[in-house]
């Protein structure tokens, strides 16, 4: 407690530093401010704060290489830092580099499209240089900035560099004087995007559509919305609707095809993508696109060439790199990692193009038996995605301690055979790169079952719960499913059913692989009494690892710190322990190690758990045709194998952070597995 009282003063007494440091620079006593700022970067020499008003000083004090190179190490922390792109251009710009100077105003406008002098700036040397073009283009865009209210400029400002609370306070602020502003309302559900409040975004999108149809910007983000929300035929129709409107529109054509892609209709998103290349050859989105639906297909020598004509197209496209290295089965070139390695020093590199070179290195030099410098980059990309992530360990922690106290086996005895009674889904749960993948690839090789996704409903009616109020109450979740009622379980159980029914293929029975599920295996238990659950069970210490070297699309943010992954395995033992308890003969659990060394036992065990007959397509599920999106894809497509089984060992010294988390009884019962 004192330690945190002493660590809030300290935080207290260095911004009043930096407002002290503002002033000085507000009434251009430059040499004072800098002296000031060197102090506080001595505490904190990662401050963003207090490194950009450095940089300013060191300009207007005329020590422009001092301030290039504090530019670089405040953008090597942040280098999504539109004002500091727009500082390194002024900069610049006063040394007489002007092309230098434009590019510099040009990622300074698209990391942050508030800032007016970046555009203005570009406009002047476009101008200077006669290129007419170019400036009337700029010049649109600043006139489309500058036609927004202030406080929506200030918005967009707030939003660029992170600050979602104060953005949402002045949105909704604004709202209330003007409540059917289509960009106030369109701005209000990308700050909600961005903290995962997906039902409002697209409740504040739909109406903002209903308004303005015409209105491209709120069209489009009202398409993502769909799509985060995997209500992919409603995203479709959008996608269609909005490209409909103009044929020969290359960005309409790319969302069409990539919601294609999203809803399973792979070959007309291919057809799309090949139309957009006719026309943009070297587009390394488009292709990059291509190279996804081409891997989700089974083709992997079409993905690889498409990734690599994305690279070959825009050499510093980390995307296409991390997609390569994400098909396992890749092996770069001595010339890829050099020049991967050289991006690494490219101070200009975008935050998740750096991520993404991060995680492709990782596993280059995993490939190649280089543990220290495959942990060495896994480690960097890991430490840049948990320096944006709000997970909160302590939180998750009790709100699994939450389930364990509130669904006990006489609140789930009572409420015997509420729900919908429909044995359709077949739920596989557990921690992400368990095996998931495997048995979801096995079972859906039987003929009476359908795979489809990591569907969102569960997670989406849980959080939905969390907000539900009965008589004006809202007891929060799971502590509300006390007080619901036997008919409103049946209503939530049918309504799964019918949402999840547009990604079936007409199979009776289907699987719902989302791992995250087991958090709410008792409410699964309310709502479909009927349903069967796997827990996809690893030895620890692989499992956690294996989590940490995967770069997840999103979600799983446990997995960016070895501390977190392992806590978060342990409180899904403990949970999975409660749900055997209070819910005997409702789960089966299936280890990946028994799978591998006896496939056919275990084949049995599942599809007789079922109620499935068995059939020979299992065993042969490498043979199956199917569209796998997940990064085990080309795994699941080989036979079963033990690659996986251990690997931990090789990073075994840099693995101590997950050890002391997991705990020594987790530790010895993966050492204990390995050596059975």
């Amino acid at each position: 407690m004192l330690g945190e009282q002493k660590s809030a003063t300290v935080m207290r007494k260095f911004a009043r530093s930096l407002e002290s440091a503002q002033s000085l620079i507000q009434s251009r006593q430059f040499p004072e401010a800098l002296t000031s700022l060197q102090t506080l970067l001595e505490a904190k020499p990662s401050d963003a704060e207090a490194l950009y008003m450095s940089a300013v000083c060191l300009r207007y004090t005329q020590q422009h290489q001092a301030a290039i190179s504090t530019l670089a190490q405040l953008k090597s922390f942040h280098p999504e830092h539109g004002r500091a792109h727009q500082e390194e251009a002024h900069t610049l710009r006063a040394m007489g580099k002007i092309g230098a100077a434009l590019q510099a105003y040009e990622r300074a406008c698209f990391y942050n499209p508030a800032l007016d002098a970046s555009f203005r700036a570009r406009i002047e040397i476009h101008r200077a240089r006669g290129e007419a073009r170019q400036e009337n283009h700029v010049q649109r865009q600043l006139d489309s900035l500058l036609a927004l209210p202030k406080p929506l400029i200030a918005v967009v400002d707030l939003i660029s560099m992170g600050k979602l609370l104060r953005a949402e306070e002045l949105c909704r602020q604004f709202l209330q004087k003007v409540p059917h502003n289509i960009e106030a309302m369109r701005l209000l559900a990308d700050i909600g995007m961005r903290q995962g409040i997906l039902e409002d975004a697209e409740f504040l999108l739909h109406s903002a559509h209903q308004i303005a149809p015409e209105n491209v910007r709120v069209h489009i983000d009202y398409i993502q919305v769909l799509r985060k929300r995997q209500q992919h035929s409603a995203a479709l129709e959008q996608a269609r609707s909005l490209l409909q409107s103009e044929l020969d529109n290359a960005q309409f054509q790319s969302i069409y095809a990539v919601q294609c892609m999203q809803s399973g209709d792979f070959d007309e998103a291919l057809r799309g993508f090949d139309r957009i290349l006719q026309t943009l050859p070297d587009d390394p989105v488009t292709l990059t696109s291509q190279g996804h639906a081409l891997k989700t297909k089974g083709d992997s020598a079409g993905a690889i060439k498409s990734y690599q004509n994305a690279i070959a197209a825009y050499p510093r496209h980390g995307e296409a790199f991390f997609s390569l290295a994400n098909l396992k089965t890749y092996r770069f070139s001595d010339e890829e990692i050099d020049h991967m390695l050289g991006l690494q020093n490219d101070e200009n590199l975008g935050f998740m193009e750096r991520v993404h070179i991060c995680f492709a290195l990782g596993k280059s030099f995993e490939d190649r038996g280089d543990a220290k410098q495959s942990f060495a980059f896994y480690a960097q990309g890991n430490r840049m995605k948990n320096s944006q992530s709000h997970y909160d360990a302590g939180q998750i922690s009790n709100e699994i301690d939450l389930q364990r106290q509130q669904l006990t086996a006489a609140l789930l005895s009572e409420r015997q055979g509420w729900g919908f009674n429909s044995d359709d889904p077949i739920f596989i749960v557990g921690m992400p790169r368990a095996g998931s993948t495997l048995i979801e690839q096995i079972l859906s090789s039987h003929s009476q079952v359908d795979g489809t996704l990591e569907l969102p409903n569960i997670l989406s009616l849980s959080q939905k719960l969390r907000r539900h109020s009965i008589d004006g109450i809202t007891p929060g979740y799971p502590k509300v499913l006390e007080l619901l009622n036997e008919e409103e379980f049946t209503r939530f159980g049918q309504q799964f059913i019918e949402d999840t029914r547009g990604h079936r293929q007409g199979a009776p029975f289907f699987i719902d692989k989302m791992p995250n599920n087991f958090r709410h295996i008792g409410l699964i238990k309310l709502i479909l009494p009927r349903t069967k659950i796997i827990d996809a069970r690893r030895n620890p210490l692989d499992c956690c690892f294996s989590g940490f070297k995967q770069l997840f699309a999103e979600g799983q943010e446990f997995s960016y710190s070895l501390d977190d992954i392992g806590r978060y395995y342990r409180d899904y033992i403990k949970l999975m322990q409660h749900w055997d308890e209070v819910l005997p003969g409702f789960v089966l659990r299936v280890n990946n190690e028994d799978l591998i060394d006896d496939l056919e036992g275990q084949v049995r065990r599942m599809l007789e758990f079922c109620g499935l007959p068995f059939e020979s397509a299992c065993l042969n599920f490498h043979s199956t045709q199917r569209n796998v999106r997940t990064p085990s894809s080309e795994q699941v497509r080989q036979p079963v194998n033990n690659r996986g089984v251990g690997q931990w060992k090789k990073y075994s010294h840099d693995l101590e952070p997950l050890k002391n988390s997991l705990g020594p009884e987790l530790v010895k019962l993966s050492t204990n597995i390995e050596n059975a």
